[in-house]
């Protein structure tokens, strides 16, 4: 998170007793207007490339090659979806005990050239046994480092890291967290931005490798950074049937700008990403970290009150906890890690906040958590 993105979050403090959400039945009253700017945001590495338009099929055979799904078939009545976004805390108490080897020396080289995104191998190697644990058969990942950039950085940078034995064509961190058995799709000019689905649970339409970057449809906003920062994938059920899965990662940051990029990127979920809405399929799940509270900053960032215009009267509602009263997942404040659908509801929880679920880690690394759901539907 930046830093006067802090200061903001202390500010509307104040504020959160007049602005509670339509999204939350519960909450003690609906807020209505428009304003600008927002109380979230991270530091994180922008991907490659400017282009936009759909960009199916564009695999790299990185990793493990086209692996076969392991385990038996899932039924897609009842299945796990996850988001989370990875990127590391670099305003956190690193220095604070236990000494778990991770300083705020080492939170500085994160941030300078691996743009915050997960890349230390411990905080790596952790990540994959928290999902070797969980194996969902989705998962939405944000800020998550992409090898090949390794090639760019220093030695001495890239001690601890990934990137301290990477070798061309070596697996991306995706793939290294998510072990066999899955297929990687990314957003178009965005590694860091991937959705993943259990080939035991359904396949990428389009997709015929085990990494598919460029792999999601997508288009790019003007003047909202590179690359598409919403991503859609048709998934081929292995039981049968279709659904569209949509990683979302609005831009961050409390200018009136960063609002107005993350409404236009709301509007692409669910009016145009490529001439038709991101979420266009029959059955829709869209998820990610959404930069933006919609339970409790509708009055203060127009992307919050989008949010809550598009999931009102309509089939699609807020899976994930949301409103005044939602248990915070984010900085101890709010809520901006969400799971969103028309067509499947279900329980979800944070990793290491409400009980449930322990912590992704034993120390101090991401400034997200994971948003884990049991999903049911038609």
């Amino acid at each position: 998170m930046h830093p006067h993105d802090r200061f903001f979050l202390l500010g509307i403090g104040v504020l959160l007793a007049a602005t509670a959400a339509a999204c939350d039945e519960d909450a003690p009253g609906e807020g209505e207007g428009e304003g600008e700017g927002e109380g979230e945001g991270e530091g994180e590495g922008e991907g490659e490339g400017e282009g936009e338009g759909e960009g199916e099929g564009e695999g790299e055979g990185e990793g493990e090659g086209e692996g076969e799904g392991e385990g038996d078939p899932v039924d897609d009545g009842v299945f796990v979806v996850a988001t989370f976004n990875t990127g590391s805390a670099g305003g956190a108490r690193h220095d604070v005990g236990p000494d778990d080897g991770y300083s705020s020396a080492q939170a500085e080289i994160t941030t300078e050239y691996y743009g915050s995104g997960l890349a230390w191998r411990p905080a790596v190697e952790g990540t994959a046994a928290f999902l070797a644990d969980l194996r969902p058969d989705l998962i939405a990942f944000q800020e998550i480092f992409h090898t090949p950039e390794c090639e760019g950085i220093p030695a001495d940078a890239r001690v601890g890291y990934v990137c301290d034995a990477w070798q061309a064509g070596d697996p991306t961190v995706a793939q290294l967290v998510l072990g066999a058995g899955y297929q990687v799709a990314c957003n178009l000019g965005k590694p860091d931005k991937c959705l993943a689905v259990l080939r035991s649970f359904g396949t990428f339409r389009g997709c015929a490798q085990d990494l598919c970057l460029d792999g999601l449809a997508g288009a790019r906003v003007d003047e909202c950074g590179s690359g598409s920062r919403v991503g859609r994938g048709v998934v081929d059920l292995v039981g049968g049937g279709e659904m569209t899965v949509v990683n979302f990662h609005g831009s961050s940051g409390a200018a009136a700008h960063d609002a107005e990029c993350r409404r236009r990127q709301v509007e692409q979920v669910f009016e145009d990403l490529d001439g038709a809405p991101a979420a266009n399929g029959a059955r829709n799940i869209v998820l990610g970290d959404f930069n933006t509270d919609p339970g409790r900053l509708e009055l203060l960032d127009e992307s919050a009150e989008r949010w809550n215009d598009f999931t009102e009267g309509t089939p699609f509602h807020f899976v994930t906890e949301c409103g005044f009263n939602a248990t915070p997942t984010y900085d101890g404040a709010v809520n901006i890690d969400h799971v969103v659908s028309d067509a499947f509801d279900g329980d979800c929880v944070a990793a290491g906040i409400d009980g449930a679920l322990p912590a992704v880690l034993d120390f101090t690394y991401f400034d997200h958590t994971a948003i884990v759901c049991t999903l049911a539907g038609p």
